[in-house]
């Protein structure tokens, strides 16, 4: 593990606005789409038809106030802990923009966008970068004891690691906020390592999203749990009515037991369809293709020879990955991969097969 600041030419190279849903517009619309962590086949029929019944409010101003509190009842706290955001992406806004912060740290790879926001709210962000060869397990003693807000994904993407949430507490202390984006907490079977819901580590920022296991992207819905004083200094910060009426509806019908039931055998699914997927990466060993071990969310990280033209090839023969040379601490070697269906894994293994050969036969010939 390593620490660097962003200023400089290393900043430049990695483009952080970069995300999966550009290899999926315009001409990558009709790809198979294995480069969106969305889960396939969402919303549910119940879910849209809880959303499509809210428009017959949208004459009214959105009221928030019972889907806050589904949220605080879900996960065992006061609603002054729970603040509605319009997706995960508008929290780390507002948390660059309100608070008071000298040293913010973001740990990578990881999501890009909380050091965007941070940059853009005029920041000097350093980045603790953690190592293929430590299988990007955090070390809590690598991040600078003088920072005041740590970011750091968990289960992190892309690297589909799980931080034990001991090890993630470690970094919570008094003067300092600890961010953790749980975005894809609820694709863990049992929410292991989870920390939402927690109120005894100092300065603790959980964020959650409901865009990934609903398939709510285009409807924008999230949330922050935070103790009440940061929570107030998020929502100064703010526009009025934020959150929309649908997003509200959606947001309180996913705190219900039927939602959280239905949610957990879909984790349990994707565990399945994961095993799957890393199964049948593996017979690509002998080409140099490894696979980021273990991986615990609804994503793979491979790394791989000439993944640039394979990911090209794939498009070629129908498949959308996710470049990975965007995340600080990887290369252009590193491909992300959603987790899908078994029928659909199979399908995309044989294309990958044929697209690694490709890329090493274009390799060869230097064309």
């Amino acid at each position: 593990m390593r620490t660097e600041r962003t200023e400089g030419p290393e900043n430049r190279a990695h483009d952080l606005r970069h995300h999966g849903d550009a290899e999926v517009r315009d001409d990558g619309s009709a790809l198979v789409d294995l480069a969106v962590n969305v889960r396939a086949d969402t919303p549910p029929a119940w879910l849209r038809e809880r959303i499509a019944g809210s428009l017959a409010g949208l004459a009214a101003y959105p009221d928030g106030r019972s889907a806050r509190a589904a949220v605080a009842a879900r996960h065992g706290l006061p609603v002054e802990r729970v603040l509605l955001t319009a997706g995960a992406a508008e929290a780390f806004v507002l948390l660059a923009r309100a608070l008071k912060v000298r040293q913010p740290v973001v740990v990578h790879p990881q999501f890009t966008e909380p050091e965007a926001a941070l940059r853009d709210a005029g920041h000097s962000v350093d980045r603790v970068l953690l190592r293929a060869a430590d299988g990007f397990r955090l070390d809590p003693s690598a991040v600078p004891e003088d920072a005041d807000l740590v970011v750091i994904g968990n289960p992190t993407n892309p690297t589909s690691v799980l931080h034990p949430a001991a090890g993630i507490a470690e970094l919570a202390r008094p003067g300092r906020t600890l961010v953790v984006d749980e975005a894809f907490m609820d694709a863990v079977p049992g929410e292991r390592e989870a920390l939402a819901g927690r109120t005894d580590a100092p300065g603790l920022v959980v964020l959650r999203s409901l865009t990934k296991t609903w398939g709510l992207a285009g409807l924008r819905i999230g949330y922050v749990l935070a103790p009440p004083e940061v929570i107030a200094d998020l929502e100064r910060a703010q526009p009025l009515w934020p959150v929309s009426t649908p997003a509200l509806a959606a947001a309180e019908a996913c705190m219900s037991p039927r939602a959280l039931a239905e949610q957990s055998e879909a984790a349990h699914r994707v565990a399945t369809d994961r095993a799957h997927l890393v199964e049948g990466l593996k017979e690509f060993a002998s080409d140099g293709l490894s696979v980021a071990e273990p991986a615990e969310g609804p994503f793979v990280l491979v790394r791989l020879p000439h993944a640039t033209l394979v990911r090209h090839h794939l498009r070629t023969l129908g498949y959308a990955v996710r470049r990975g040379d965007t995340f600080p601490g990887l290369g252009e070697d590193w491909l992300r991969l959603a987790v899908r269906d078994r029928a659909t894994v199979n399908g995309f293994l044989q294309a990958l097969d044929r697209a690694m050969t490709l890329a090493g036969g274009c390799e060869a010939t230097g064309s």
